[in-house]
This record gives structure tokens, sequence and C-alpha cells, in this order.
């Protein structure tokens, strides 16, 4: 009776560690939002405990229904189904909130890996409506010790093939100013409706 015992007891003991070695930390946590497009649907998943504050600006956006009637307006390519597409309202300033401050990545661990959303911005905290996703792989816009990169703050988990249609749609060679001529989508892919997956 005693043996039988002490083997129990050992196999507890030493399956322990093991079971412990098992238990994953939870994920963390995001909220969905189905962008319906023109072009079709894409879903993204924000990242509101790494990325509070990006996070939250773009449900601002989505919650007040600000969203509702942009467009996906620009696609740059940099490969042929790589690059990123660009949306937002661009020249409609009724339509955007106060800008936010900056999230880099080497502060929420986010990267721009296939599928990243980010926000569109000029210097560092000026950050509003416009934000791009990613299609491949665009690393060197997260941030580094010279430059402090761009905010990403969530993924495409369904629509992917949306996202790589309109960034192969075509555009205009000669419209658009500076780094966008040669960019814009002609004509533009309206964002019909921006909600929260319930």
């Amino acid at each position: 009776m005693k043996h039988g015992r002490l083997i129990a007891f050992l196999l507890l003991w030493l399956g322990a560690p093991a079971f412990a070695q098992t238990v994953a930390a939870p994920a963390p946590a995001t909220v969905r939002v189905v962008l319906h497009t023109g072009a079709g649907d894409i879903v993204v998943a924000l990242e509101t405990e790494r990325a509070p504050i990006s996070a939250r600006n773009f449900l601002r956006y989505v919650d007040q229904r600000r969203l509702d009637g942009a467009s996906f307006y620009r696609a740059m390519r940099v490969g042929p189904q790589d690059g990123l597409i660009q949306g937002g309202w661009r020249t409609n300033p009724r339509r955007m909130l106060p800008p936010v401050a900056h999230e880099p990545t080497s502060q929420t661990g986010l990267s721009h890996t296939d599928g990243a959303i980010a926000f569109a911005r000029n210097a560092p905290g000026s950050a509003t409506s416009e934000f791009y996703i990613v299609a491949g792989t665009l690393t060197g816009l997260d941030a580094s010790a010279a430059d402090p990169g761009f905010a990403v703050f969530g993924r495409v988990v369904e629509g992917m093939d949306i996202v790589r249609r309109i960034l192969t749609a075509p555009t205009s060679p000669t419209e658009g100013e500076g780094v966008m001529r040669g960019q814009l989508l002609t004509p533009a892919i309206r964002i019909i409706t921006a909600r929260r997956v319930r």
C-alpha cells in the first residue's frame, strides 16, 4: 500500500511542472471590425491591449461612423503582391478627429508584416483618420533607433484576398503629388461601412 502511494505521489510531483509548462498565456485582447467595401469585406482585429491609444482612436472613427463613405484611395506597390493600400478621408478635415499620440512598434511589439493595419501620418503624433493595410512584409516601416516608424494597431483576420485585389486595382499614372504620384486608385474603392463585429 505504501509503495502504491509513493508511486502516485511521484507521478503527481513529476507531472506538475510539465502541466505548468503547457499552460499558455492568454492572447492579448482584440476587437474585430469589418470594413464593408466596394470590393468586398475586410475584417481586422484591433490590438486594444498592446496598442491601446491607436486602437481606441480607430474605434472612435468606427463607433461615430466617421469612416462610412470614406475610401481606399492609394495603392503603393513594391512587388507583384506586396505593398500597402491606404484609406480614410484624405482631404475632408470635417470628418477627422484630433490627432493622437504615436505608439511605435518598439513599444507595442507589433510589426509591419502581412495584414498589419497601421496609421499613416506626417510627424509622430499627427495620426488622425488615415490608415493603411500591409500586403507582404514592410518591416522597414517599423520603429528603429533612427526613425520612430509608424503605429501598427492590428491585423487583417479575414479578407486578405480583398486587400490584394485593391492593391492591384488600376491607378492613375499622373494624379497625386510627391510619393503618391502614380499611386492613386482610379476609381477609389469606397468604404461603405465600418462596424464592430458583435
